[in-house]
């Protein structure tokens, strides 16, 4: 059973855009199908939303990096 993963930053995707996003990742699930010969109707889609305090880039935290402007 193939597993996609979306992890995003926690900051307000609305119920519609993560279903939008499910949706439209039959472009990966094909690619699953294609590739490694699975079926599609097993396909499994999950989104983690991170708190910005737990998600990091170059060493710091996005909320210190957005503070600091960059």
């Amino acid at each position: 059973m193939p597993y996609v993963n979306i992890r995003i930053t926690r900051e307000g995707a609305t119920s519609e855009q993560k279903a939008a996003l499910i949706l439209h990742i039959r472009g990966v699930t094909q690619l699953l199908v294609d590739i490694l010969g699975k079926n599609p109707a097993t396909t499994v889609v999950t989104i983690d939303e991170v708190d910005i305090d737990n998600w990091g880039v170059g060493g710091e935290t996005i909320t210190a990096r957005r503070k600091r402007g960059a």
